[in-house]
């Protein structure tokens, strides 16, 4: 792994994890692209790309945090006056618990599914046609929301368990955890920036786990002496920048625009490397 390689992971980390186009497929396809137009095999990934892809995480976990500073700090602050009265009656502290029961069925239902999710990065054909469904979901949830006469905004129990059980199943690469998050959210009945900020809200838990409490567990401190420590640390800042510009953005863009674009450009991309690295294999 080399610099060239780290900041440009970084950059699609950045723009795909906010974005509903599965950032796990991007890393997959970017990854295997740079090995097929560099000669190199496609074969598992080295600790050392694994641990990269974590630290990428962490930069878009930063940027997730410092991006809703405000609204995190009034659900920690809801949350613990409701525990404290021992009344949840606050509309923000509601939102903290549905995050945390979100968070534990995501943890439930992906379990169970790592040992796939990490063999389909080996298999980007595979990774494809799963963002081709994702594509489709996208598709789906913008035609029944626009057909609904009656939108109620309110994250209610009900609705926070369906988007959860939504961020459970991304736990595939190719399924976008925005995607499928906020398409849940648009199938409950809410609006795109609602489901929006909920579905990053929702993702900070998640990807605190997977790039703080992984690396501890998982780690061979020995190995990891020995990484291109340069490379991983422009990656991450990279990733943090972009992403951090892309949440400001893409919000911006949902109050206005259809996630139909992106639906349409999962279905190309899905499909172009479906094919290409059928034929490649």
């Amino acid at each position: 792994m080399n610099l060239i390689q780290a900041i440009l992971m970084g950059v699609v980390q950045g723009l795909s994890e906010f974005l509903p186009i599965s950032s796990s497929a991007h890393l997959v396809f970017t990854s295997n692209f740079y090995k097929v137009a560099k000669g190199i095999e496609i074969v598992q990934q080295s600790n050392q790309e694994v641990f990269l892809d974590i630290m990428l995480h962490l930069g878009t976990l930063i940027a997730v945090l410092i991006f809703f500073r405000k609204d995190i700090f009034s659900i920690c602050k809801a949350l613990f006056e409701a525990l404290k009265s021992k009344k949840i009656d606050n509309c923000d502290a509601k939102i903290g618990l549905y995050i945390i029961l979100g968070t534990i069925i995501t943890v439930v239902m992906a379990l169970p599914m790592e040992k796939i999710a990490e063999k389909l990065v080996y298999s980007p054909a595979i990774v494809g046609i799963l963002l081709i469904i994702t594509g489709v979901m996208l598709l789906v949830s913008e035609y029944i929301n626009k057909t609904k006469k009656d939108s109620d905004n309110e994250i209610t129990l009900k609705k926070s368990i369906w988007i959860a059980l939504a961020q459970g199943l991304a736990v595939l690469p190719g399924f976008s955890r925005s995607g499928w998050t906020i398409a849940a959210g648009l199938f409950s009945g809410l609006d795109r920036i609602t489901a929006a900020r909920y579905s990053f809200l929702l993702s900070i838990p998640i990807i605190l786990g997977a790039s703080m409490v992984y690396p501890f567990l998982k780690i061979d401190i020995p190995e990891a002496l020995t990484y291109n420590w340069t490379a991983i640390g422009a990656g991450t800042v990279v990733s943090g920048l972009v992403g951090y510009l892309c949440i400001k953005y893409f919000l911006k863009f949902v109050s206005k625009f259809s996630l139909g674009i992106f639906g349409y450009y999962c279905l190309i991309a899905g499909l172009v490397t479906s094919v290409f690295f059928t034929i490649y294999h």
